[in-house]
């Protein structure tokens, strides 16, 4: 096997308590890297279509990559696939911290948990070997508490990675913590963990990952961290949440449920670098990353009280929390993020939850009889912090808001799904595709909609990407194909995208590749990669009869009508334009979205033409 893999991942059948090594391939590795894409290839082979997503025959992968655990700066990443039951097509959901490299040095690659156990159980890898354990003394536990017990029994050196009380009640929009802040949040997969009763991955071990070229490895990392560009000093200094004001006033923030402009929220500044830091105990890094973008914060003792350790929050969080609900008080955002990590919920859909029972709420359609006495409006941060808890305990009007906003619409009626801001039942994210215009390509053909961490012609290290006009519609189609196939092959690696962001070339990207796994690989056959992995997950929603371009997208997304006011003021997507140039730089029909047998048998992917074709 090449360098960067451990050349094993375990199969678990939770129905009959069986549990299974399996030898992973090496032409599996080098046709589809890792994370998703090992994902993709072994979900498409082994689960049939149709199947419930929160049934015993859907199967949960947590899958590492090859640059997971080694030197190269920002290979922390883990990705949890499944079918989605927020979408009903292809899941994925990435997180940093220290469970994905300890789950290499555990010797395995990945997981695959397929049936449903008979009572909670967690996994524990520990140097090549598994077992499954009762859950019983920590089922119902916050991933605080559960983290800080297997930390207990299993030793100090144990990575967890785990659902809390909302994974458990099967939340639509529950997510899985790691490092109690750390969140796989999207497409919903802590409810497959939660259905499927595994509260709980415990990894443990000192086995190495195997190098190619160590000491060019070792170079590399250190001469890149030298020649890091421009973005590092803005994640150094507080994260991404350097960029909330910044975002917010040049339009890329949603405000006001995607409703209103920056007008609308004047005292954005209040979510500013300068206030977060005042709340900041220390910098947080993942494993090995020398930015540190992350944070932890002090004890609240002011309105809110959170333990000292709470993560402090990020973008899309003080977003969605903050402008999209017009809620500038700081100190009930910070809250709001603790209670989802404690509970295990996204942010991002909470937030978007929370904003559209607001507009709900002002416009008639639900009163405080129908919120639990609480008055929900625009900026009430105590009302938003109180309904956060609520979700995330699934109890009153939580319960309805907690398989997310297009749910929630349909139990409200009323005329309220012009309120819910999702795309196929995915909340968007907090970046607005009518300033960052390839996102609306992104949002809405992607295999995971509503998914701003995909494809982008932006944030690329240089030398990928020439310039272009950002609110010129044509000549995108390849540019975006490039992006895209790109930011797939960094996903699969394991590696950060901030990290990815800040190299100083993309041939540094390349290189470490190299020198991790002894491909001598090149930037064209890894982008032929990514549109590899592109296109399996792409026919996987295919196969599950899902055609993107049938999405409903709102029309305040797209600018339908344009506003007319702020930084966006007059800008429509031309999705004709954008749609059909990126469809045709991807050889997919221009109609049915489905890609032509001919790109299929290039991309070796014989057996996916051979089912889309007969």
């Amino acid at each position: 096997m090449s360098g960067g893999y451990m050349g094993k991942i375990l199969l678990v059948d939770l129905s009959r308590n069986e549990l299974r090594d399996e030898e992973l391939p090496e032409e599996i590795g080098r046709q589809f890297v890792g994370g998703y894409g090992i994902g993709a290839r072994i979900l498409y082979n082994r689960q049939k279509a149709g199947i419930d997503p929160l049934g015993a025959e859907n199967i949960l992968g947590i899958l590492t990559g090859p640059l997971t655990g080694t030197p190269v700066p920002g290979g922390t990443r883990y990705t949890v696939v499944g079918k989605s039951p927020l979408t009903g097509g292809w899941g994925d959901s990435n997180a940093g911290g220290y469970f994905g490299p300890h789950m290499k040095f555990s010797g395995y690659d990945g997981v695959f948990f397929s049936g449903i156990s008979e009572k909670p159980v967690y996994l524990f890898l520990n140097n090549g070997k598994a077992e499954l354990r009762s859950a019983a003394h920590i089922w119902g536990k916050s991933t605080f508490e559960t983290e800080d017990i297997l930390k207990t029994e299993l030793g100090k050196d144990t990575e967890v990675a785990c659902i809390g009380p909302s994974g458990e009640k099967l939340s639509l929009i529950s997510a899985i913590i790691n490092n109690k802040g750390r969140a796989a949040a999207r497409s919903g997969l802590a409810a497959v963990m939660g259905a499927k009763k595994i509260k709980a991955i415990a990894v443990k071990g000192n086995m190495k990952v195997p190098l190619a070229d160590q000491e060019k490895a070792n170079a590399l990392r250190r001469k890149c961290i030298k020649e890091f560009n421009g973005p590092v000093e803005f994640f150094k200094d507080i994260g991404t949440a350097s960029f909330t004001v910044v975002h917010a006033l040049e339009g890329d923030s949603p405000v006001k449920n995607w409703g209103g402009v920056i007008n609308d929220f004047p005292d954005v500044e209040l979510l500013g670098p300068e206030y977060v830091k005042k709340y900041r105990l220390k910098k947080y890094a993942c494993y090995r990353c020398p930015i540190a973008c992350g944070g932890i914060t002090r004890e609240g003792t002011g309105d809110y009280k959170y333990e000292e350790g709470a993560h402090r929050p990020e973008y899309e969080t003080l977003s969605m929390f903050g402008s999209n609900c017009l809620n500038s008080n700081l100190e009930s955002i910070i809250m709001a993020n603790h209670i989802c990590n404690r509970y295990g919920v996204d942010t991002i859909s909470t937030g978007a939850a929370i904003a559209f029972t607001i507009e709900c709420y002002e416009n008639g359609l639900i009163n405080k009889a129908d919120t639990d006495g609480l008055e929900m409006t625009w900026g009430n941060h105590k009302a938003i912090v109180e309904m956060t808890e609520k979700i995330a305990r699934r109890e009153g009007f939580g319960a309805v808001l907690a398989d997310g906003v297009k749910i929630a619409a349909e139990k409200i009626g009323r005329g309220s799904e012009k309120y819910a801001m999702h795309i196929q039942g995915q909340e968007l994210p907090a970046h607005d595709p009518k300033f960052a215009t390839e996102l609306a390509i992104t949002y809405k053909l992607d295999a995971t909609p509503a998914r701003h961490t995909q494809g982008s012609e932006e944030r690329h290290p240089p030398g990928l990407i020439p310039n272009y006009e950002r609110w010129v519609f044509s000549g995108r189609g390849e540019l975006h194909k490039i992006g895209s196939n790109a930011v797939h092959i960094v996903n699969c690696t394991g590696m950060c995208a901030f990290v990815y962001g800040c190299l100083p070339s993309i041939d540094t990207f390349t290189q470490f590749i190299n020198a991790v796994t002894g491909w001598e690989t090149t930037l064209e056959e890894l982008l032929k990669t990514g549109e590899r992995i592109a296109n399996l997950r792409h026919a996987f929603n295919l196969r599950e009869g899902l055609n993107p371009l049938n999405f409903e997208v709102p029309g305040r997304v797209y600018g339908i009508p344009p506003k007319t006011e702020g930084p966006t003021a007059g800008i429509t997507i031309d999705q004709d334009t954008l749609f059909n140039e990126y469809l045709a730089a991807m050889d997919w029909d221009l109609k049915t979205t489905k890609p032509s047998k001919k790109k299929l048998e290039e991309l070796n992917l014989l057996d996916v033409a051979q089912e889309l074709w007969r």
